[in-house]
């Protein structure tokens, strides 16, 4: 099933990184290809106030990481989470990725701020708290790039908790079968996360924070579990689209 996807762009790649890897909303273009959906993708760069005309202008939405942090509460990410609730009533699914995973959960009144024990970076590994069928052969787990210093604080009444992890307890947050949010980033690759980490070691991520990371970077056995993550977003917004 192909889908018109509309893409809420919350931030871009860093200036350096830019040329090479494309925006953020460029990466979830490339990682739906490489997991073989033929989807239709328009981008909307809502920190310039640039906004679909509708919640229901698209079967599907992805909301894209940004460095902002949600707490900022400025008049785009009022705006934006204006939208979220909206599409949420349409019935039209969405999926949200690090900012995008926060601020939905902060328009569904949840606490989201610093995260007292510092920054997720790197490779990290999430328990799935339920079945989803797209990571089976995962052993109930999947990995995935973080970047974050910000995390969802509490969970929202309207979400279940679908992953987890001791660093972050909310990981992966469903909204009725609406909304799927995850804190970590499936449009990265290994590659791209090390690069990133290296143009931001030391502003702002720490360089001990950053240094661990990549030393599981670096590993001959560093890999992502994109692509199946990809599949089961897929699902989600095509499952969702057809309702």
């Amino acid at each position: 099933m192909s889908l018109r996807i509309g893409i809420l762009a919350t931030g871009i790649t860093p200036d350096d990184l830019l040329e090479k890897h494309g925006s953020y909303a460029d990466m979830f273009v490339k990682l739906f290809g490489q997991a073989g959906y033929d989807f239709t993708f328009t981008t909307y760069d809502v920190r310039d106030d640039l906004f679909p005309g509708a919640a229901d202008a698209h079967d599907a939405w992805i909301i894209t990481g940004s460095k902002s942090n949600v707490y900022e509460k400025t008049p785009w990410m009022m705006r934006l989470k204006d939208l979220i609730l909206e599409i949420y009533d349409t019935g039209r699914p969405m999926v949200g990725i690090c900012f995008g995973h926060q601020i939905v959960a902060e328009a569904f009144g949840a606490d989201v701020n610093r995260y007292p024990d510092g920054w997720g970076v790197g490779l990290h590994t999430y328990q799935l708290e339920k079945d989803v069928p797209e990571l089976d052969g995962l052993g109930g787990q999947f990995t995935l790039s973080a970047v974050h210093q910000d995390q969802v604080l509490s969970k929202p009444k309207q979400a279940e908790v679908i992953a987890y992890s001791s660093f972050c307890p909310f990981a992966a947050l469903q909204y009725d079968n609406r909304i799927l949010t995850l804190q970590a980033h499936p449009e990265f690759n290994v590659e791209f996360e090390t690069q990133l980490l290296l143009s931001r070691r030391d502003d702002p991520i720490p360089p001990n924070a950053a240094d661990e990371a990549l030393v599981g970077l670096n590993d001959e056995s560093a890999h992502t579990d994109s692509l199946q993550v990809a599949h089961w977003m897929a699902s989600f917004l095509q499952q969702g689209a057809q309702r």
